[in-house]
């Protein structure tokens, strides 16, 4: 699966000469409704970015979550990328989630709102 990894990043980097910069679309969600002291998992798609150069991170209070987990860099004909990423979470009164994604040199952070 790296090999295949390696092979689309590669065609992107040769391709990447004739094509645009493209930023991201980030949707930062959880998988069940938000509600205090209840175990849920933090997920972050980001999604028609390219080049692939990009670093997804969860955070909770402005610190990286551990052992989150990434699927493999995915592409379509058109040369756009998708990644998502995720982690168990137990959110709390007062605490604030979000997803900050690096994409070249510009960072952004998206803020999860838990609905509650």
């Amino acid at each position: 699966m790296k090999f295949a990894v390696f092979l689309a990043a590669l065609a992107a980097v040769y391709c990447s000469v004739d094509a645009k910069h493209t930023p991201p679309k980030v949707l930062l969600y959880s998988r069940n409704a938000g509600e205090f002291g209840k175990d849920n998992v933090l997920i972050c798609h980001v999604s028609d970015f390219h080049p692939p150069d990009i670093t997804i991170q969860l955070m909770k209070d402005g610190v990286e979550i551990p052992n989150a987990e990434q699927t493999d860099l995915a592409f379509k004909a058109n040369w756009h990328f998708h990644l998502t990423r995720n982690v168990h979470f137990t959110p709390a009164a007062g605490e604030k989630f979000s997803c900050r994604v690096t994409h070249g040199t510009k960072v952004t952070e998206h803020a999860w709102e838990p609905n509650m």
